[in-house]
């Protein structure tokens, strides 16, 4: 549980040992304050690609509103090392095999007076495993209310440069400031879980046939960050789809989801 004095604006955390006081309670300030302007941003995000035209003149706008949501900012460290196939050797060494066979299959056919494959061996076959290492630090956003998991980004990077101490007089009237209902222990657990599946996401990025992988990620202490978000939901003929605005930054969140 994360509590904000609605007065002071300080708050604490149930964590594994306890209440505590956070550490660290930081904001990013809105620069996006209407609604027109957050639509803005929607829009090319929603017309883009050739199937998507007019999607945005075609929705209807079900819900809107502007909320502080929380969440815990828990540097990461993660290594991961994974074994993957190197598709050009094992396609070279193929081939290298199969001409082979075929230059010593005529060789022999050509002193019978005739073709006859016939079947050989080659020596060792071509070693067409590899490794690689993926090395990151990250400081990674995890929404601190759990029924709140479409809240979540995937892999989307809050602008941390710009963020301040957090004062309570700098929320514009009539934006909630939500509480939280996740500990930073459950927080630091998680972000290990995004960390973890992001780097995996890279390496099969990297490459397509990846056999082993092994991450292992080390956490430090989380700052509680309360962001400006535009929360909008559309109708477009019926199918609703949800749209969440990073008030600060300008952008539409991609989420987990």
């Amino acid at each position: 549980m994360v509590i904000n004095c609605e007065y002071c604006g300080a708050s604490v955390t149930l964590a594994g040992t306890g209440w505590k006081q956070v550490s660290k309670h930081t904001m990013l300030l809105p620069k996006i304050t209407t609604p027109e302007a957050a639509l803005a941003v929607v829009q090319p995000y929603l017309d883009t690609g050739f199937m998507h035209r007019k999607a945005f003149e075609e929705s209807k706008i079900a819900e809107q509103k502007l909320s502080f949501v929380p969440f815990w900012v828990v540097p990461v460290s993660a290594t991961t090392n994974y074994v993957y196939t190197d598709v050009a050797v094992a396609a070279g060494g193929t081939a290298a095999s199969v001409g082979a066979a075929v230059l010593l299959g005529s060789a022999l056919g050509g002193r019978r007076g005739g073709f006859m494959p016939i079947p050989i061996v080659l020596g060792s076959p071509v070693n067409s495993s590899r490794s690689d290492t993926i090395v990151g630090m990250y400081e990674f956003p995890v929404v601190a209310v759990t029924g709140m998991s479409a809240y979540q980004p995937k892999n989307y990077e809050f602008g941390l440069s710009e963020r301040t101490l957090f004062n309570k007089q700098l929320v514009p009237p009539g934006a909630p400031l939500l509480n939280g209902d996740l500990g930073e222990d459950a927080a630091q657990h998680a972000a290990r879980s995004f960390v973890t599946q992001l780097q995996a996401d890279e390496a099969h990025k990297r490459h397509r046939m990846v056999s082993q992988l092994s991450c292992q990620c080390e956490v430090s202490d989380a700052e509680l960050l309360h962001v400006p978000i535009w929360y909008f939901m559309l109708d477009r003929k019926g199918e609703k789809s949800m749209i969440l605005v990073d008030a600060h930054g300008g952008r539409v969140i991609q989420t987990v989801g």
